[in-house]
C-alpha cells in the first residue's frame, strides 16, 4: 500500500542534515525529548532550528497521595449522588406521608456525607493553593 502524498510539497522533509554533537549535548537533547513527549531527537532539533516552543511535561511524585485522595473523594461523591437519586425516585413514587418523611431523612443523611467530603476537599485545595501559589 503506497504512502499518501502530502497536500503541500513545501512541508515535505526532503533534505538530510547530518551533524555530530558531544555526549553532553546529546544527553541534553535526549532529556528534552523525554520531558517534552516528542518522538525523536530529530524532532527536537527541528523545533529548536525553527524557533518553535517545546513544551516540557514534569511529573511530581509528591502529588500521588493527594491525587489518590481526590480520586477517592470523587468516587465517594458520585456514589452519594447515585444514592440521593435512588432515594428521590422512591420518595416520588411513594404516596404515604410517613414513608416520604423517612426518605427525606435518608436524603438529609446523604447530604451530611456530602458536606463532610466537601470539607475534606476544601482542606486539600487550600493546601494545594499554598503550595502552588507561593511567591
Amino acid at each position: 500500500m503506497p504512502r499518501r502524498k502530502m497536500g503541500n510539497p513545501e512541508e515535505l522533509l526532503s533534505h538530510n542534515i547530518i551533524i555530530r554533537v558531544t555526549e553532553s549535548l546529546f544527553n541534553k537533547l535526549e532529556k528534552l525529548r523525554k520531558e517534552s513527549g516528542v518522538l525523536s531527537i530529530a524532532d527536537v532539533c527541528r523545533k529548536i532550528l525553527q524557533n518553535q516552543k517545546i513544551k516540557l511535561f514534569t511529573y511530581d511524585a509528591t502529588m500521588n497521595p493527594v491525587m489518590e485522595e481526590l480520586a477517592l473523594i470523587r468516587k465517594e461523591l458520585k456514589a452519594i449522588g447515585i444514592n440521593i437519586n435512588q432515594i428521590t425516585r422512591h420518595f416520588n413514587a411513594d404516596k404515604v406521608e410517613t414513608h416520604r418523611g423517612f426518605y427525606a431523612l435518608k436524603v438529609a443523611d446523604q447530604y451530611k456525607k456530602v458536606d463532610e467530603r466537601v470539607e475534606i476537599l476544601l482542606k486539600i485545595i487550600s493546601k494545594l493553593a499554598e503550595k502552588w501559589l507561593q511567591e
